[in-house]
């Protein structure tokens, strides 16, 4: 289902975590003619939302029932989920409902790639789809080539190859979709923290040598939900870390902010390649560099 298509949908949801996500996407969608309503969920997305939302309603976590009457009575039939929900309050901090109560028990492992997954199944049954989160933000998702103004330089390669190869096995097991490494020894792994806090950790344990970063998305990475995202906070995580190259998936990665943080990996001196997917840069053969990147980041507002 594509936005702009003369098929689309009377009527598009949004239900928003925290960060930038949520008004990026309403933004994009705005600037196609399409005005969303927002399901915003209250422990974690920004109150800013109700400047921007023409239609807001703010829910607790465990609301599983409201939510679907809300959609429901917006008259929803497609939905985007955008913006995060940290993973220890999903299990921990949540006062479920019957209907999500009934749900979690109903869960065979409790990760979160079950609990949206059977989330997504159950917006199904009442008739509301659950589409690609990146669906309204497709200039914002590199395609494979190096975005910076440099290449990684050898060593940042040898890293960037080991690191790959680490973290897809990683995201295999839902653990985390992010490794940094030194001198192609894993430093840290990203769990329940998130991206920033695992950088930090690994310049604490690396006194201050250099480092590369790898994100990858899992080996069936559902575009619906946790899609893994970089923004300008990582490149100021990254600069404080003295992280001199990051590696991301093409076509699966969210980039906020694509030319600006560009612009500022490379004051940095930063190098940022997207990789295809699954493909690790020592399987590659012996092609040569990709070039610049630059169609990544036309038509970026």
């Amino acid at each position: 289902m594509t936005p702009g298509s003369t098929h689309a949908p009377q009527r598009w949801g949004l239900i928003a975590g925290n960060g930038r996500f949520p008004f990026l996407v309403l933004e994009a969608a705005r600037s196609q003619g399409i005005e969303m309503a927002v399901i915003a969920l209250r422990e974690e997305a920004s109150p800013d939302l109700e400047g921007l939302a023409k239609c807001l309603h703010w829910v607790s976590l465990g609301e599983l029932s409201r939510t679907i009457d809300l959609l429901h009575q917006e008259g929803v039939t497609h939905a985007v989920m955008a913006g995060q929900v940290k993973h220890n309050k999903i299990f921990s901090a949540i006062r479920p409902d019957w209907r999500l109560a009934k749900l979690l028990f109903s869960l065979p492992r409790k990760n979160t790639d079950s609990l949206i997954g059977a989330l997504a199944r159950v917006l199904e049954g009442e008739g509301v789809t659950l589409v690609d989160s990146t669906t309204f933000l497709q200039p914002l998702v590199p395609q494979p080539g190096v975005l910076t103004r440099r290449a990684p330089d050898e060593r940042e390669a040898a890293d960037i190859a080991y690191g790959r190869e680490i973290a897809q096995q990683i995201a295999a097991l839902d653990l985390g979709q992010t490794v940094v490494v030194r001198d192609r020894a894993c430093v840290a792994v990203e769990a329940m923290e998130g991206t920033d806090e695992t950088i930090a950790r690994a310049a604490r344990l690396a006194g201050g040598g250099p480092l590369v970063v790898v994100k990858v998305a899992k080996p069936r990475q559902d575009m619906r939900f946790d899609v893994p995202v970089a923004g300008l906070e990582t490149v100021e995580a990254m600069r404080r870390a003295n992280v001199t190259a990051l590696a991301v998936d093409a076509g699966r990665t969210l980039i906020f902010d694509l030319p600006k943080v560009v612009e500022a990996a490379n004051a940095a001196g930063i190098a940022i390649e997207a990789f295809v997917p699954g493909v690790s840069p020592s399987s590659a053969g012996s092609e040569e560099p990709a070039g610049p990147a630059t169609s990544s980041t036309k038509g970026v507002a």
